[in-house]
């Protein structure tokens, strides 16, 4: 597991509380039953937050599941 993914599984279990999550690159909000629009903001504040970075409302409207993210993550840190 990449260092990036492990964050993002971080994030993942503690925005949703749920510790035992587990969130692959293929992993999309059809996987998670408490994934909705309001936990999907929430997931993405956490994640600039722990990333420190910023996303633009078009890129996260791209993103169709974790892989998507990791590779937006990749392409801010690495700048």
């Amino acid at each position: 597991m990449s260092n990036a993914l492990t964050q993002v599984t971080e994030v993942f279990q503690d925005v949703f509380n749920d510790n035992e999550l587990v969130v692959s690159r293929a992993t999309s909000a059809n996987d998670i039953s408490d994934w909705d629009s309001v936990m999907h903001v929430s997931l993405i504040v956490a994640i600039e937050k722990s990333f420190k970075i910023r996303f633009t409302s078009s890129e996260v409207g791209r993103l169709k599941n974790v892989g998507d993210l990791l590779d937006l993550i990749d392409s801010k840190v690495g700048k």
